[in-house]
């Protein structure tokens, strides 16, 4: 059976939860190039070690016939390596910025009507002040 390198790829990238665009940055491509990548049957062996090692994944159970588990477990690696994209799962952040949020914009509107009312009573000040001028 033909394995379809593209393929193995992006399923690995989503299944682990990778952000495709951080990959693309990390790794000098665009995002266009990595959804090509991932329409391809065979990619060479260069842009799979790339990927492999921005991710700090090894790709060389998928492809043993091309690389060994020494090919990607090097000390310095090529690139920095992309993180998973955790924010969306991760329940206790997404509460917290909630929470954050809703503190903030109820501050804000807290502001918003002391200037309000500042500005009413100033205006109210104004008028009669006005009107007291215009009798003189």
């Amino acid at each position: 059976m033909n394995k379809h390198h593209g393929e193995i790829i992006e399923r690995t990238i989503r299944r682990n939860g990778y952000s495709i665009t951080d990959l693309s940055r990390t790794i000098n491509v665009n995002r266009r190039s990595m959804y090509n990548w991932f329409s391809q049957p065979k990619l060479r062996r260069d842009i799979i070690l790339k990927i492999g090692k921005a991710l700090n994944y090894d790709f060389s159970f998928e492809f043993p016939e091309l690389f060994s588990t020494e090919d990607f477990h090097t000390t310095t690696p090529l690139v920095p390596t992309v993180q998973k994209d955790n924010n969306i799962t991760d329940l206790e952040s997404v509460t917290y910025w909630k929470e954050k949020y809703i503190q903030v914009l109820e501050e804000y509107n807290r502001v918003l009507k002391e200037i309000n009312s500042s500005k009413t009573i100033r205006h109210k000040s104004r008028s009669k002040t006005i009107k007291t001028r215009s009798f003189l």
